[in-house]
């Protein structure tokens, strides 16, 4: 019988002898001659003890594999990973004939029937399964012979792998799983996931060095990470397939793209092949997955996640010295959403503060409780210009980029409902009043000329003096002027950085404040002021402000202005 087995074996693994090596044989020579049908070894190999092997599927192209159990009441496990589509794959065990004829004496006739014998019969069935889980066989006593495994793919061409040992105890490749396999979510976040699991047997009972590699994608939770790497592959070429039939080893698996057994590459594939190596190149489009390799910690938080969208999160325990590895059960959560934008209510006449945050936006609504003819927005910018959008019951009215104090009047419509949306700058926060009213003429903001700079006069700088000018409007205001003592070097970049113009008076100190006076014009070529600053010291340098207060209270100021006193009178 044990003497059949080896025939049977040689048989199986003749068309590997050029690329791997030789198993002994009793007669070689006899052995070659009785090989004729080669059809029928090219598609077939043999599954080494205590080896995992890769290999490949053609859809709806059945391929089998042969195992030899030598003796009876051998333990037996065998272990399928589909990688990348479900398959369909039997386990059978041979009947083969009880005694050969020609009791060694070279007669070929009795040989090429119990050959054909094992190619005709199917076996008695031990074990199927369908499907895309990593399945296995496990029997602590089968009886000898030889073992058919039949493998099929009716989606599409796939690859997967193999694994078959008689001493299952001591092997031990794939590492274990704890009493509870499960992956937890302990924190959910907009952008963030915190994952933790329990530690693997492996690395603790067994001292075998494991790693952790977490997957993350959208589409669903993987049952290997030999599907993992096929997806990871799917933005390169993903495989040379072999021509059916075609005499290869299944152990050269690197010709192929098949995974090495360097543990130390977080992906497993090989370079791309010569395209004479295959008829086909599988070119896919990118996946959105990410595979990380985290050493032996149990706990890990996946970062730049979308806000408000689920994702499946895997973990795999990978045994480094044989870059085998086992599945836990995976999950899945949904990241939190988006703080809501918190919507800002305007009442009428009101002045209210807004802050932007550089590239931000902030939503503002104003519901006038009366009907109303018009509406008036004043806005003052107080640093760089913003984005302003004004919307009537979802309508696009005003979209402008405002910069210092700019007044929108639009038509009023009965119950009308306004949306504000004010977007910053590239270059930085944005700070801004706003006020939104339907009785223009109440309005709290002063109303300013076109230009708002100071003008120092230079015939009349003193030693101690300085006197400077600015426009005002028709309207009566309240202007108070201040001063600030700065040092020679004080720049441009120095005084923008003091340009916010919502900064009232109120944050100034008190010995910087020169004066306050009320003035204006019908006239606007007369509606202009003069004021001279006294009591400045010889030689120096001098900040000056005006501000303008309107009725509600609110101030702007003008463009700040230096001077500088002269150093010999």
């Amino acid at each position: 019988m044990m003497v059949l087995l080896h025939w049977c074996l040689l048989w199986l693994l003749f068309p590997l002898s050029s690329r791997t090596q030789k198993l002994p044989t009793r007669d070689e020579e006899l052995f070659q001659m009785q090989i004729r049908d080669k059809a029928f070894f090219h598609d077939s190999s043999v599954i080494p003890d205590g080896a995992e092997i890769s290999s490949y599927l053609f859809r709806d192209t059945p391929k089998r594999y042969f195992f030899v159990v030598e003796e009876d009441n051998t333990p037996l496990s065998v272990t399928v990973t589909p990688c990348d589509a479900p398959l369909e794959w039997k386990l059978s065990l041979q009947e083969l004939p009880e005694d050969t004829s020609g009791e060694g004496s070279g007669d070929l006739e009795p040989l090429e029937q119990q050959k054909q014998q094992i190619i005709n019969e199917e076996g008695t069935e031990l074990f199927s399964y369908k499907g895309n889980d990593v399945e296995y066989f496990i029997s602590s006593s089968s009886p000898s012979g030889l073992y058919q495994l039949d493998l099929l793919s009716t989606e599409k061409d796939t690859h997967f792998k193999i694994y078959a040992t008689t001493t299952p105890e001591s092997d031990q490749p794939y590492p274990e799983l704890p009493y509870d396999p499960r992956v937890d979510v302990t924190s959910l976040g907009r952008t963030t996931v915190t994952l933790a699991w329990k530690p693997s047997p492996t690395a603790s009972l067994l001292k075998q060095p494991i790693q952790y590699c977490v997957v993350i994608n959208k589409e669903h939770n993987f049952k290997s990470l030999c599907a993992v790497e096929a997806k990871l592959s799917a933005d390169d070429t993903f495989m040379m397939a072999p021509k059916p039939g075609l005499d290869f080893s299944p152990f050269d698996f690197a010709h192929f793209g098949f995974p090495s057994d360097n543990s130390g590459k977080e992906r497993g594939f090989q370079a791309k092949p010569s395209p004479k190596l295959g008829r086909h190149v599988y070119s896919r489009p990118k996946v959105d997955i990410q595979k990380i390799c985290i050493g032996n910690k149990n706990i890990f938080t996946v970062s730049d996640l979308k806000p408000d969208t689920q994702y499946y999160f895997d973990v795999f325990v990978v045994n480094i010295n044989s870059n085998m590895s086992t599945a836990y059960v995976g999950t899945f959560a949904r990241t939190k959403e988006e703080a809501k934008q918190k919507t800002v209510e305007l009442k009428d006449g009101k002045v209210t503060d807004v802050f932007v945050k550089r590239k931000g936006a902030k939503i503002l609504r104003f519901a006038p409780v009366s009907s109303h003819q018009k509406v008036t927005f004043f806005i003052h910018s107080c640093l760089d210009a913003v984005q302003i959008q004004v919307r009537r019951d979802g309508k696009l009215l005003l979209s402008q980029n405002v910069e210092g104090i700019r007044q929108f009047q639009l038509r009023g419509k009965p119950k009308a409902k306004y949306l504000i949306r004010l977007k910053g700058n590239k270059k930085g926060a944005s700070m801004l009043k706003i006020l939104a009213t339907t009785r223009p003429t109440k309005q709290s903001f002063p109303s300013l000329p076109e230009d708002t700079r100071i003008k120092a006069f230079d015939k009349l700088r003193t030693c101690s003096s300085a006197t400077v000018a600015w426009l005002g409007t028709q309207e009566r205001n309240k202007f108070c002027i201040y001063k600030k003592e700065v040092d020679d070097n004080y720049n441009e970049d120095q005084k923008k950085r003091e340009q916010n113009q919502c900064l009232g008076p109120d944050i100034r100190k008190k010995s910087e404040k020169v004066l306050c006076k009320y003035f204006h014009s019908q006239n606007l070529q007369k509606a202009v002021t003069t004021e001279t600053i006294k009591g400045l010291q010889p030689g120096k340098s001098y900040l000056l402000d005006v501000y303008v207060i309107g009725h509600g209270g609110h101030s702007v100021k003008y463009q700040s202005k230096v001077v500088k006193t002269r150093k010999f009178c």
